[in-house]
């Protein structure tokens, strides 16, 4: 909102267009006159708002009343000059149009905004005492070019390359950002002022590779007057060969003794390789190989050709290369199939041939691919035969030891029955012969065999 309030007489420092400096012209004396009889009333107040414009556009100054009594509201440019005075203009600029009047506001717009138009409007409220606020009308002036300079149109791999960005004629200074791509990169500026706009330089240096050729370099300008005013430059970037070597056939697997190789040799570069060979290193080419533009042929390999072969290919930029190391090994050896085959037979075991044998595919059968994979069937089939025989003796074993362990038991359990059954019942002493028919137990004692008669026999001396 406005700065300050400073007292004011009264406004009437010429009335612009074709009026007289100091003389009020006869419309302008009848308004202040009538405006002198309109009563005065203390707590008015005025309020504005600063003006922020981009040169060229629309600019709207507004002077509002609190509590507003009818006083006299005008509006005077920064000379001071009356540009409106209630609904009346006395300057005459056509740019200045009334929006709107009031007892409460006094709206002006400015069309075609430019910067001479820059500084502070004045609001004046006749009343006692007068009242005076100014705004600060901003005016935004956008860069009027930009333009990138580039010290290399054509920059060759590894190259460190200059790029200026220069904005010029902006108000107030702009920032100059800079992208490779979506990466945004650092630059370096530089601010000149020329009366009242500035001209910003950025620089960026920049090392450029073969992935940079036709990447796009940005210059973007962060400004307020604008909005996504940007540049660019695509790089343009040379460089040497890049070259690989292909191994047609084979395709996988060694490289054997009696078998063909076909080599491929790709390269690319900026500008195109215009040159492409093979050389065998640290050794001459062997007579019997075929090179025929970038590819190369051994019909018929042997040990003679191993080594190191080197396609190469050139530009204007430079030479580069891929080696590829050959190896021959030996050819594979076959065996024979042996003219007579072994069978084993399992008496106890019985196996379900429709779950081992494999159909014959489409009129064949598959035969062994070498004798080692024939012996090595063979072997399997009698370990398989000889496995089956073990488990069914053990089996057998294992049974008759349970067997005889069972009998044994039984065995031992019968002899202990009979046993306990004979030693079973009442047990006779010869010290009881005549003691059954004894009406008393007295008796039985005196007529027991071995009673008292016995005891007369049998008589012992203590000495």
């Amino acid at each position: 909102m406005a700065s300050r309030t400073e007292p004011s007489g009264c406004s009437g420092r010429g009335g612009g267009g074709g009026g007289v400096p100091g003389i009020l012209p006869l419309p302008l004396l009848l308004l202040l006159a009538a405006a002198a009889l309109v009563p005065r009333g203390d707590g008015q107040n005025l309020v504005t708002e600063d003006v922020t414009v981009v040169e060229g556009e629309v600019a709207t100054i507004s002077c509002r009343v609190k509590n507003s009594d009818d006083s006299v509201i005008q509006l005077l440019n920064p000379n001071r000059q009356t540009i409106y005075f209630k609904d009346f203009r006395p300057l005459k600029d056509s740019r200045f149009q009334l929006v709107n009047f009031s007892n409460s506001e006094l709206r002006v717009s400015l069309t075609n905004v430019s910067v001479s138009d820059e500084g502070r409007y004045f609001c004046q409220l006749y009343t006692d005492p007068p009242q005076e606020i100014y705004t600060t009308m901003t005016v935004l002036v956008p860069p009027r070019n930009l333009v990138i300079d580039i010290q290399k149109d054509i920059a060759t791999e590894g190259d460190e390359i200059e790029l200026n960005c220069t904005a010029m004629a902006s108000r107030p200074a702009t920032k100059i950002r800079w992208f490779k791509g979506n990466k945004e990169l650092r630059g370096k500026s530089e601010v000149e002022q020329w009366s009242d706009m500035f001209t910003v330089t950025s620089q960026l240096l920049l090392t450029v590779g073969r992935e940079d050729d036709g990447v796009p370099v940005i210059c973007l300008v962060d400004h307020p007057a604008v909005k996504d005013l940007q540049t660019q430059r695509y790089l343009e970037v040379i460089y040497k060969p890049q070259v690989r070597v292909l191994q047609n056939y084979p395709l996988q697997g060694l490289t054997r003794e009696g078998e063909p190789l076909e080599l491929t040799c790709t390269a690319f570069g900026k500008p195109q390789p215009t040159e492409v060979k093979w050389l065998r290193v640290d050794d001459e080419m062997p007579q019997h190989v075929v090179v025929s533009g970038s590819n190369l042929l051994i019909n018929n390999l042997n040990k003679t050709d191993n080594g190191t072969y080197r396609c190469e290919a050139s530009n204007a930029v430079g030479k580069s290369s891929a080696d590829y190391m050959l190896f021959v090994y030996d050819p594979p050896t076959t065996i024979p199939p042996p003219t007579t085959t072994t069978t084993t037979t399992t008496p106890t075991t019985i196996t379900d041939t429709t779950a081992t044998t494999e159909p014959a595919v489409h009129g064949f059968t598959r035969l062994p691919n070498s004798a080692e994979e024939l012996d090595y069937g063979d072997l399997s089939d009698s370990r398989a035969g000889d496995e089956g025989s073990i488990r069914a003796v053990d089996h057998a074993v294992i049974g008759g030891v349970v067997a005889v362990v069972v009998f044994a038991m039984l065995c031992l359990l019968i002899i202990l029955g009979r046993y306990f059954a004979r030693h079973k019942g009442t047990y006779f002493t010869h010290e009881a012969k005549g003691a059954d028919d004894a009406a008393d137990a007295d008796t039985a004692i005196i007529n027991a065999e071995g009673g008292q008669n016995n005891s007369e026999e049998k008589k012992e001396y203590f000495i």
